[in-house]
């Protein structure tokens, strides 16, 4: 309808949704549906292959269990088509062939290893795995509009606090290295890090979104950029020492990263000032010299990372990383095949070096591969967040897909002697409950995200 007065051309709610019924939504979901038929086959000829090559038949069980994993994903698909019909069609297949392909090359280390049943790490992935995407359905059923989520702004905040913390609560923190892990009735460990790390995502859009124009209206002109005046810097000083804490007191020096990262990238989103990244770079680099300074912990990360072949290392606390260099040189270009090569070599092959497994039997075409879908869903999470009008949704948005996107680099980098290891996980590769349930959270926020900026109706100014 028109107003006359004014000459605004209004359409109607109602109206929009019902043309918009007849032409996008349909195509998205047939594209989603296309791309993820595509990617069961592949997860599917993936652990056919592994068994064909390690021990020369198909053990059909493994991939009935397997096809009730597809169901599931399709059940997911279903609920998009009637509940979050505008929502991006390339974000649920990605998850989808990254998570099998993972699986796979778990199972395929369980072969190697001589391992099954419950004991077998590949078992307990499926379990996670539909637990993990029962919670992204009933994420995209139950959260109709993710906007009320900034209004618990200060309780996600408390609620990630508080998550960091569980280990340290007696009878629940297990010693696995890095205080990070809890364990509940002694049944199975989780790592609450890794939901706090969403919890943080919401905190921080919703306080930047609450203070973005103070921390853009004032600041001083020094070369070539505005600087934030010194209340300003308060946020960013308190978690920059979190961060810290976060190192010094769990030894996780992945998480501090992560998210101290997230934070400085979400600042500046919604500041557009290059200051508070100059800024957030100086404090890491602070944080690093200090860190390798008094903490053992972080001196023989860089030890490692430095020096990994010396004679007093590579038989001790550089074997897995100097183990997993080796995995990758055997792959080579293309490949030893899958079920052909010795990934299960490696420590923690399934989990923290589940990328050179996968890079020993797919050789250096298939990591680029992977490492293509990583770019092509950070890509996507990007634009579903500057394609926002709200600036709550942006910041989400951004700040899932940036958080996702460095812990892929931190992890690579990692195992490639890029940058010193950490104690992360590579999201939907490695084995690991906890990670696979906040990796497909972070999926079906996307997916809410992405339907809400196009169902969005329009205004047109004629």
């Amino acid at each position: 309808m028109t107003d006359t007065h004014t000459g605004i051309v209004t359409t109607d709610t109602t109206v929009v949704k019902a043309l918009r019924r007849l032409r996008l939504p349909q195509t998205q979901r047939n594209r989603e549906l296309a791309l993820l038929l595509f990617a069961f086959v592949i997860n599917g000829a993936m652990v056919a292959l592994v068994q064909l090559g390690a021990v020369g038949a198909i053990d059909w069980t493994f991939l009935y269990y397997c096809g009730g994993l597809t169901v599931l994903v399709l059940g997911l698909h279903i609920v998009l088509r009637y509940r979050a019909q505008q929502a991006d069609p390339f974000v649920v297949p990605i998850a989808t062939l990254l998570s099998g392909l993972g699986l796979a090359m778990i199972y395929r280390i369980d072969i190697e290893k001589k391992v099954s049943g419950w004991e077998a790490l590949s078992t307990r992935q499926l379990v996670w795995l539909v637990i993990a995407i029962g919670a992204a359905v009933a994420i995209v059923i139950f959260l109709r509009n993710y906007r009320v989520l900034l209004r618990y702004t200060y309780v996600f905040g408390f609620a990630g606090i508080l998550l960091l913390l569980l280990p340290f609560v007696p009878g629940l923190g297990t010693d696995a290295g890095a205080d990070v892990w809890i364990s509940i009735g002694g049944i199975f460990s989780f790592q609450p890090g890794e939901l706090a790390k969403i919890c943080l995502a919401i905190f921080f859009a919703g306080y930047l979104v609450r203070t973005r124009d103070a921390l853009t209206s004032v600041g001083t002109r020094f070369l070539g950029m505005t600087w934030p005046r010194p209340r300003e810097l308060g946020p960013l000083l308190l978690l920059w020492a979190g961060a810290m804490g976060i190192i010094v007191l769990q030894r996780d020096l992945g998480t501090g990263m992560l998210i101290f990262g997230m934070f400085v990238a979400m600042l500046y989103i919604a500041t557009g000032k290059t200051s508070w990244v100059v800024l957030g770079i100086t404090l890491v680099a602070a944080g690093v010299a200090i860190a390798t300074t008094i903490l053992p912990y972080v001196q023989a990360r860089f030890t490692n990372w430095l020096h990994p072949f010396d004679p007093e290392t590579v038989n001790g606390s550089s074997y897995q990383l100097v183990s997993g260099i080796f995995g990758l040189a055997q792959g080579g270009l293309l490949g030893t095949g899958l079920g052909r090569g010795r990934p299960g070599l490696t420590p923690l092959s399934q989990s923290d070096y589940i990328f050179p497994s996968l890079g020993e039997e797919l050789g250096l075409v298939g990591v680029f591969a992977i490492l293509c879908l990583y770019m092509v869903f950070t890509s996507r999470g990007l634009r579903i967040g500057m394609a926002g009008q709200d600036d709550f949704g942006k910041l989400l948005a951004t700040g899932l897909s940036f958080t996702l996107a460095l812990q892929v680099f931190i992890m690579v980098g990692g195992v490639t002697r890029v940058i010193p290891l950490t104690g992360l996980t590579t999201p939907f590769l490695a084995a690991g409950g906890s990670s696979l349930i906040a990796n497909w959270i972070i999926v079906a926020l996307l997916l809410r995200i992405s339907d809400a900026v196009r169902s969005r109706p329009r205004v047109v100014i004629g």
